[in-house]
């Protein structure tokens, strides 16, 4: 297992530490956050009006059904309309893709002109909430800056499907999605933000893992991993991860509950399909393009794995973008940086694929 000395060493070489300056949200962070504490208080009052006020939040271990399914409506709620989301697109087809256990909601992102390669799209949320509609105008815009269709995968949630019901799913769609590539020129990548860009650097390590093994038969390796914010540790403390614990959107106290809701065991907490940087090997993967953000309590996760990657030989492109909370890409209406990370990405994605002509 990784030592927190090893972290911190790693993290103040080179590039991964370069772009880590202010350590401040951006105007338009601090403007997000405000509106997000103004909406959450007027829930609260809504919602709680005799409750007593605490000195602090807390989250409960568990949470009933109801709740649990007023957070999933609450957070799969697009951040721009669907449908001028979907204008400077083909089509927009909603189906069902295989998982582990059954056929599960997907969506298809088509867009105009000569479409080259398949990504398949895992979103965030903590293995816990958001879906299909959250991630609508990143797979729309991530389409139209690839030119290659967007296969975006509802995989099983926590806590009613614990770790690793998650992996499994994807493992699932991206071996059904291989098999269907041959429509677009057979390439595919993979991308997500947050728990998905975990479950999609998890993804390259199976791959990997299979063909080694003689897997037969073993699906091809994506062309490229592209990881938003991914988590990539367990229980290792990081210093972004105190730094950052309170007020910036994603807390220290969110991040150990939603891995309660996903692990089944401490046990968990330390395999690599869990937290991929735990991979003692990470030879032999695909090239990736990571980005992290400034005020984020995953961005040293997401550094290190991006380190530790170009230490075993990858091709990989690191960004950490000044300024930016983490999940900002879901705000990209109102935020140019996230526009401008989900041009760069569909920008190499375009590149790797055309390249395979």
């Amino acid at each position: 297992m990784l030592k927190i000395e090893m972290l911190t060493e790693r993290l103040s070489v080179g590039k991964f530490a370069g772009s880590f300056i202010r350590d401040k949200p951006d105007l338009t962070s601090r403007l997000l956050l405000r509106g997000l504490h103004a909406a959450s208080q007027r829930r609260r009052k809504h919602r709680q009006p005799l409750k007593a006020p605490q000195a602090a939040p807390v989250i409960p271990h568990t949470v009933s059904a109801a709740s649990l399914a007023y957070i999933r409506r609450l957070t799969n709620r697009p951040s721009f309309p669907m449908g001028l989301s979907a204008l400077p697109l083909k089509r927009v087809i909603d189906l069902r893709a295989p998982g582990a256990k059954e056929l599960r909601p997907a969506r298809l992102y088509i867009p105009y002109g000569k479409v080259r390669g398949v990504v398949l799209f895992l979103h965030g949320g903590g293995f816990v909430h958001c879906g299909l509609n959250s991630h609508h105008g990143i797979c729309c815009r991530l389409a139209r800056a690839s030119g290659a269709a967007v296969l975006s995968f509802d995989y099983s949630l926590a806590p009613e499907h614990k770790f690793p019901a998650a992996v499994e799913d994807v493992w699932a769609a991206f071996n059904w999605l291989s098999a269907e590539a041959w429509r677009w020129g057979g390439a595919v990548a993979v991308a997500g933000d947050s728990a998905g860009g975990t479950l999609a650097a998890v993804l390259c390590q199976k791959v990997r893992e299979a063909q080694r093994n003689g897997a037969n038969p073993s699906p091809p390796a994506p062309v490229m991993q592209v990881l938003y914010y991914p988590a990539t540790l367990g229980r290792e403390e990081t210093p972004s991860r105190e730094k950052f614990a309170h007020g910036y959107f994603l807390t220290k106290a969110m991040m150990e509950w939603y891995g309660s809701q996903y692990a089944s065991s401490e046990e968990d907490l330390l395999n690599p399909d869990f937290a991929p940087a735990l991979q003692k090997d990470l030879s032999g993967l695909p090239p990736a393009w990571i980005m992290t953000a400034e005020c984020d309590p995953l961005r040293d996760e997401g550094a290190l794995y991006a380190k530790r990657l170009t230490q075993a030989g990858n091709v990989v492109s690191y960004t950490c973008v000044r300024g930016t909370l983490h999940g900002f890409l879901l705000f990209y209406p109102m935020m140019r940086k996230a526009r401008r990370v989900l041009h760069q990405s569909g920008r190499a994605l375009r590149a790797v694929f055309r390249a395979r002509k």
